[in-house]
């Protein structure tokens, strides 16, 4: 029972098991603070921007699967949410974002700072309600709750500063009733027959997993054994099926390897696992099959030959039973020596014994993975910094990856890092920033500091937008407004109470990182990298290959001639 909405908005959020909330305070916000406030058992995480505040929301749900959430105040403090929201919507994880209205009487007035939510919210939510009496709180409440931990998303709930403040008293549900799971979805048998009678017809399959292995690693590792398949991963596959993996043939798609390319075009049958890649020309020429919890992700990318609803592992559970066991092992032999190969080669891209400047980025990827603890949590942002942490990352079933992979928002990455060490305050966590992100949001810096979050942000600072600048080279445009004139982002650190160090010779680079990541408090590495690396995909196509060659003869006409020596210097004479 409580004294105001406000206390019973608090109430529901502990019933619920939730511990902090994300945001910036405002008058809007007020009745919701002070019941927090006064009750002593939720946290408020006070960030600079809201659109951080909906960021750290997902990195803890992704982390905990279990619910988060942000809240902004009325007008522009909760627009600043979206673009996080849409982020942890896409990414399907289960986060509340509460939505402060202006005074109810002045609703439809255009009173200051008046919007319209619960239209501008729908498109990145599953759940978008108002609270216009007290009354409804508990009921909305709890349903948005529970829609977004049910259907893996974002619910939002609208509630003007003056309701919140009115007085109401109202059971609510027991925890157990409120923090609900997911259930198993099983399998139809029929459809796990007809998948079985199509691989045991197939000589050369391949696996392509993505994030819906999550849980099912050892079933995965089962299944190819007995295919003899080699796995090719998405991006949001990696953490969860690439480590103690001997059939592991890396990634493939615009950031992967040769190898994982190779590997889903020379087979005859690709059994997608969980993954809703969406980049349909690296799908093969082949009988496809998909197993997935959602029927609509269900030959959204391509054709299908075989369509099954269930969740991962027991979708294997059911189809291994049925599967022959005299396969040839010859594809999975070939993909795997393509991948050796493959590795061997990127990992030279890394060596950091040749001593020469700039910095190569693959370089400060591969020691940050080298000198990260065991369970680290890294968060990278969109762009090459995602290259790099898909390439260079090594996972081994306790370290986790969060990236903004299905919306691409740039500046994600130390938001998310503020979520992921907020909620797991003795984990290491590390954010690969690239410039143009960390700028974009760089106040935030502000909060570890403030709330004493010893997050680790190692800047890839190559003074470019490096891959909107190398989309460009790729289509024959000369590059128009990527260059970022960049402070020394060591120094704005140190000056606002965070260790920091700048590097630009190699030599230096192995030692920064082991200091940076040893200290007990925030700290930021900012590492001076290749502007000219290139981060080419595994297959190159001809109008690819004609948009660098058109590139390379306007930047010599343009004068720029310069740019393509160092280009070729860098990426060719390694």
């Amino acid at each position: 029972m409580t004294g105001k909405v406000a206390d019973l908005v608090t109430d529901i959020l502990a019933s619920a098991g939730v511990e902090r909330v994300y945001g910036v305070v405002g008058d809007s916000l007020n009745g919701i603070t002070d019941s927090m406030r006064a009750r002593g058992d939720l946290e408020w995480v006070h960030v600079r921007h809201e659109e951080v505040a909906a960021f750290a929301a997902g990195a803890e749900a992704a982390l905990t699967g279990r619910l988060a959430v942000c809240a902004g105040s009325c007008g522009p403090g909760n627009l600043h949410l979206i673009n996080g929201l849409f982020d942890c919507h896409r990414t399907r994880v289960p986060v509340l974002a509460i939505a402060a209205q202006i005074p109810s009487p002045e609703v439809g007035r255009g009173y200051f700072q008046e919007t319209k939510p619960e239209a501008l919210f729908r498109d990145c939510s599953h759940f978008c309600e108002t609270v216009a009496h007290p009354s409804q709180l508990p009921g909305v409440m709890e349903a948005a709750i529970r829609a977004a931990l049910g259907h893996r998303g974002v619910a939002v709930i609208v509630i003007p500063g003056d309701v919140a403040l009115q007085p109401y008293e109202a059971p609510i549900s027991a925890p157990r009733a409120l923090a609900i799971r997911q259930p198993r979805i099983l399998p139809d048998t029929d459809e796990i027959a007809a998948l079985a009678d199509m691989l045991n017809a197939s000589e050369k399959v391949t696996l392509f997993c993505g994030r819906g292995c999550a849980g099912a690693h050892d079933a995965v590792m089962a299944l190819a054994e007995r295919l003899k398949a080699p796995i090719v991963h998405a991006l949001g596959g990696k953490e969860h099926v690439e480590w103690d993996n001997p059939y592991d043939v890396g990634m493939t798609g615009l950031i992967g390897f040769a190898s994982g390319y190779h590997a889903m075009e020379s087979c005859d049958t690709l059994l997608m696992l969980g993954t809703d890649f969406p980049y349909r020309q690296f799908y093969p020429k082949a009988q496809i099959a998909q197993i997935d919890v959602r029927p609509e992700n269900l030959g959204r990318r391509v054709p299908l030959d075989c369509a099954v609803v269930g969740d991962v592992r027991h979708s294997i559970a059911a189809l291994l039973p049925k599967l022959l066991d005299d396969r040839d092992g010859s594809h999975l032999e070939a993909s795997v020596a393509h991948y050796r190969k493959a590795r061997a080669d990127l990992d030279k891209l890394a060596d950091t014994d040749s001593g020469r400047r700039p910095i190569h980025p693959q370089q400060l990827a591969e020691r940050l993975s080298a000198r990260a603890s065991e369970d680290a949590v890294f968060t990278f942002d969109v762009g090459t910094c995602t290259v790099w942490a898909a390439r260079y990352l090594k996972m081994n079933g306790k370290r986790r990856m969060i990236g903004s992979l299905a919306h691409g928002s740039m500046a994600n990455a130390l938001p998310q890092a503020i979520g992921a060490q907020a909620s797991h305050p003795g984990r290491q966590v590390i954010s690969m920033s690239g410039d143009g992100g960390l700028s974009m949001l760089m106040g935030d810096l502000l909060t570890l500091v403030q709330e004493q979050l010893p997050v680790k942000v190692a800047v890839f600072n190559n003074g470019t937008l490096g891959f909107v600048a190398l989309e460009m080279k790729a289509s024959g445009f000369l590059e128009a407004g990527v260059d970022l004139q960049n402070p020394d982002f060591a120094a704005v650190a140190r000056a606002i109470g965070m260790h920091a160090i700048r590097v630009e010779d190699p030599a230096d680079l192995d030692a920064a990182v082991a200091e940076i990541l040893a200290h007990p408090g925030p700290a930021l590495l900012d590492v001076v990298t290749n502007t000219q690396e290139l981060a080419m995909p595994p297959t190159i196509q001809a109008a690819q290959a004609k948009g660098f060659s058109l590139w390379a003869l306007k930047a010599v006409l343009n004068g720029d001639v310069s740019e393509v020596i160092d280009l070729a210097r860098t990426n060719l004479l390694r």
